[in-house]
């Protein structure tokens, strides 16, 4: 890691960011820049004593903090000095020499950072920061299917915690999942455990799919079941799965020329009626080179905020009724106090962390 005030990569990977401004003012100046038409300034002015407090801090320890694209508006662009989508950040993980690692995220990311760093101290800002897709699946169930479905490759979304990792061949983002069941070359893919990006992976990779836990008895033996090319699971990002095609006909009556962006845990039917899909990195990209066009995009609210601060010539239309209430845990006030106490320590068993190091090892050599 850089010494303490120097310069590393701004969240988005744009231009350099300060680690230590030299006044709360400064600190203000900076994100009323950013921000002044997302944030009321009562607010930024308060948030601009938290960012600083938490800058001083870091530098003063050798800290760094990770921050997924998620975060509100104020902590994510004060005091990450990496931000992006997990796959981004998962990799920074692991180049990252910073003691501690403060991930501002879910929880299965702060294990993730914790599960390639393993002699480095990894805090989550939050006592729970939980994740719908993550609870969707043990790793009974994935034990299960491999005895269903015995030499077929797992692969498993990072959206899982880090024993539902060990039982995996390989883990995926929503950036590189379709690349990750192409490189697997098999057959027949286990795909873990958001049953909407599974079927979109199915689709782009030319595959079909069934879900055991949805398939009657009479048709669900083995034999029968590796008829296809992936056996899925039921879990849903309770964010993604709130867009509809209703509402995407609705904002195309009223703006017909919006271009809509979607995340992969969407629905086939919300990904299919939209002009793109891709992770929120992708995304990001997307919008970048989108110039004035009008744009829409279905995913967690505070990334299009996130977007709109760095891209102010983009007209970003709001369809926000979609808040994670796991992502909404983390906050600039609970950042500091982990800095301050280690406070939230991730600890993962070295039983569980070696396999679960090496399906995210695989996972980081496959590009894109």
């Amino acid at each position: 890691m850089a010494a303490p005030g120097a310069n590393l990569r701004a969240p988005g990977g744009d231009a350099p960011m300060p680690i230590v401004e030299p006044t709360v003012e400064r600190t203000y100046e900076r994100l009323r820049e950013l921000l002044a038409d997302v944030v009321p300034d009562f607010e930024l002015r308060r948030k601009a004593e938290l960012v600083f407090e938490i800058n001083q801090l870091k530098a003063r320890r050798g800290a760094v903090i990770l921050g997924h694209n998620y975060m509100e508006p104020a902590l994510f662009h004060g005091v990450p000095d990496f931000g992006g989508d997990s796959l981004e950040l998962s990799r920074r993980a692991a180049e990252t020499g910073g003691d501690p690692i403060v991930f501002c995220g879910v929880r299965f990311m702060a294990e993730t950072a914790k599960i390639l760093n393993p002699t480095r101290t990894v805090l989550l800002p939050a006592k729970v920061a939980g994740c719908s897709l993550a609870e969707a699946v043990t790793a009974e169930d994935v034990r299960e299917l491999k005895r269903r479905y015995p030499g077929v490759p797992v692969v498993t979304y990072i959206n899982t915690y880090a024993d539902v990792k060990a039982e995996s061949d390989v883990c995926c983002t929503s950036g590189n999942a379709a690349n990750v069941v192409r490189s697997l070359d098999a057959p027949t893919v286990i795909f873990l455990p958001d049953e909407y990006l599974a079927g979109n992976v199915a689709r782009e990779t030319g595959r079909t799919i069934i879900y055991p836990t949805k398939t009657p008895k009479s048709a669900a033996s083995r034999d029968e079941a590796l008829e296809y090319a992936m056996i899925g699971w039921t879990g849903r990002c309770e964010v993604h799965e709130k867009f509809t095609v209703e509402d995407i006909a609705a904002v195309r009556r009223q703006f017909p020329d919006v271009v809509i962006l979607a995340h992969p845990e969407c629905s086939p039917e919300v990904v299919a009626a939209c002009d793109f899909s891709g992770s929120t990195s992708a995304m990001l990209a997307y919008v970048r080179k989108a110039g004035p066009a009008r744009l829409l995009l279905l995913t967690e609210c505070s990334m299009a905020d996130n977007i709109a601060a760095q891209n102010k010539d983009v007209n970003l239309l709001r369809l926000c009724s979609a808040r994670c209430p796991h992502m909404n845990e983390i906050s600039l006030e609970e950042t500091l106090l982990s800095l301050r106490r280690d406070q939230y320590r991730i600890e993962v068993p070295e039983e569980i962390r070696v396999p679960a190091k090496r399906a995210i090892d695989r996972m980081l050599a496959i590009r894109g």
